[in-house]
């Protein structure tokens, strides 16, 4: 086994070795075969993901002596051996984090006027261009622009957000995308077997998941364990070198709490706290392991990247349970690492109970059969009236309805609710006896006309509804003698005889309580109209009874009295 870092050694030499980022490594031999180089390139993307090597395969094609610069670099001519060891002098690799100011921005426009010595192209790699400061990236703002013939720039950087947008302007941006799980374990089982390193494939899979979509860090883990362990490397080795417990009651716990056992899931902890395994460490486990639950569950089982052993056993636990579910029990394990204290087994113990409980609780709601409430009648009621104030009044379509119902059958009066007995009265000439005054009440014919209206009036007051015989508006009703004098689409116009009273019952309150007690009593939704005009008019009187309506009320039959 080699000495030699891993991450170098087997650092890629071509595009086409460049892993997971085709879209980015085709475009570019695109443009090499058509001979159209940009004169810079911003190279974005999290770390490991091959920026920094796509940048010097860049610069080794463009001056390969073998390929004419059309294509993928020989790596055997002069040219692309002194690029890949380091020795070239026209590629010149600047790290801005310990490059930052203005004063060494200076300096390269200096250098760059400078014709390439050996190469075809004088290539400068500026990794972590992010870290250049303001003054710095904006005196490298006009060599970007116009560099001069002969010079490409590549910068590098983790920090997309931090760079001048008038420097992504003035490059050909390509973003890096982190590795999937599949690609890094590809790779890491082709370094072990090159390397000699006898490795199970779970533990490289295992390798691959804990890279977080780095390819670098994913060859050095593999290295470091490689060094501690000569022989054969399992998954526990594996788990071991990686500072995970290694303990698989983190996947039993998942499927105790989707099958709601508390009483299980508490035993469990309390054998993981009394073994001595560090508690943060394995409520991470478990938060993984109810991450790739919810990854299955969702139709995503690639993205997880898990063995063939294991996705089968996830989909039987995730076939009873519900993405709700999971949910709710992932919530609650991932909030114990921020923050909660671990030394004791009490804060898993209590996201336990408590998403255990939740999932109890979804699944008793679902199952529960829909029945009524008991003291709730089932029987079919009449609707509750809209109040009168919401209520346009549509004359027309009223009028017409109105007729339509007279032709065919008159609608049945409403019943009136009963009243509380008025004062009784003893009869003249009887025994002593008190018997109730009898009340007046509404004939027994429907509604519908202004004669029905005048009519029953008297009885329409007093059968008012229980829940307004108290209202303001009634008593003024009654005591200020009001009438109706005229009933059409659905407005009823009062009639009184002193202003005040008519004043009274349009405010806005009294109005609507008036509506309202008509409406019940008439059976139909009626707005109320309010007008001061002496009764005792008998031209008004006449015209009213012959089947005129009063349409509209002019000042000059309005008088003050």
């Amino acid at each position: 086994m080699s000495c030699q870092v891993f991450y170098r050694k087997w650092r890629p030499q071509n595009l086409a070795e460049v892993v997971g980022q085709e879209p980015i490594t085709t475009t570019l031999l695109s443009a090499l075969k058509q001979r159209r180089v940009a004169q810079a390139y911003l190279f974005c993307g999290p770390r490991g993901t091959g920026k920094t090597s796509t940048g010097r395969i860049l610069a080794k094609a463009v001056n390969c002596l073998t390929n004419d610069g059309l294509g993928e670099p020989c790596n055997t001519c002069e040219m692309c051996r002194g690029i890949t060891e380091g020795r070239a002098m026209d590629v010149i690799e600047i790290d801005a984090a310990s490059n930052t100011g203005v004063d060494d921005i200076r300096e390269l426009k200096e250098r760059v006027n400078y014709a390439p010595a050996e190469a075809r192209y004088k290539v400068y790699i500026i990794d972590e261009v992010h870290m250049l400061s303001t003054s710095a990236s904006n005196a490298l703002l006009k060599t970007l622009e116009e560099p001069p013939p002969r010079v490409i720039f590549i910068l590098a950087t983790t920090e997309l957000h931090k760079i001048l947008p008038t420097i992504m302007s003035r490059c050909q941006r390509f973003d890096f995308r982190r590795l999937t799980v599949k690609d890094i374990a590809e790779k890491l089982a082709e370094i072990a077997k090159a390397e000699g390193i006898d490795i199970e494939k779970n533990a490289v899979a295992l390798l691959a998941r804990s890279a977080s979509g780095s390819l670098r860090d994913a060859e050095n883990l593999l290295q470091q364990i490689a060094t501690v362990n000569a022989g054969r490397i399992g998954l526990r080795q594996v788990q071991s070198g990686l500072g995970l417990t290694g303990d698989d009651r983190s996947s039993q716990l998942v499927k105790l709490v989707v099958a709601g056992d508390i009483a299980g899931g508490l035993k469990l902890l309390s054998g993981v706290a009394a073994d001595g395994i560090d508690l943060k460490q394995f409520n991470r486990e478990v938060t993984e392991s109810l991450r790739q639950l919810l990854m299955v569950k969702a139709g995503s089982a690639d993205a997880a990247g898990l063995s063939a052993e294991e996705l089968a056993d996830l989909k039987t636990v995730a076939e009873s349970a519900t993405l709700e579910q999971i949910m709710k029990a992932l919530k609650g394990f991932s909030a114990l690492s921020s923050g909660a204290d671990m030394t004791t087994p009490l804060a898993m113990e209590m996201a336990l109970v408590d998403a255990t409980l939740k999932l109890v609780a979804l699944e008793k709601a679902a199952e529960a059969p829909v029945e009524p409430a008991r003291g709730i009648k089932t029987t079919a009621e009449p609707a509750p009236r809209k109040p009168v104030s919401s209520i346009k009044p549509l004359e027309s379509t009223l009028k017409t309805q109105s007729r339509a119902e007279n032709s065919v059958q008159p609608p049945a009066p409403p019943k009136p609710p009963e009243s509380k007995p008025e004062p009784t009265q003893q009869k003249p000439g009887g025994t002593g006896k008190s018997e109730p005054a009898p009340a007046p009440k509404p004939a027994n014919v429907p509604i519908t006309t202004l004669e029905d209206l005048v009519s029953q009036w008297p009885g329409l007051l007093t059968a008012a509804p229980p829940a307004l015989r108290r209202s303001t508006a009634l008593a003024i009703l009654r005591s200020a003698g009001a009438q109706p004098v005229a009933y059409s689409g659905g407005v009823i116009t009062l009639a009184f005889k002193f202003p005040i009273h008519m004043n009274k019952i349009n405010e806005p309150e009294n109005k609507r309580v008036t509506g309202e007690i008509l409406s019940a009593c008439v059976g139909t939704p009626c707005q109320v109209a309010c007008v001061h005009e002496q009764v005792s008019n008998h031209l008004v009187k006449e015209a009213q009874k012959r089947g005129a309506e009063i349409i509209n009320v002019e000042d000059k039959w309005i008088s003050q009295k």
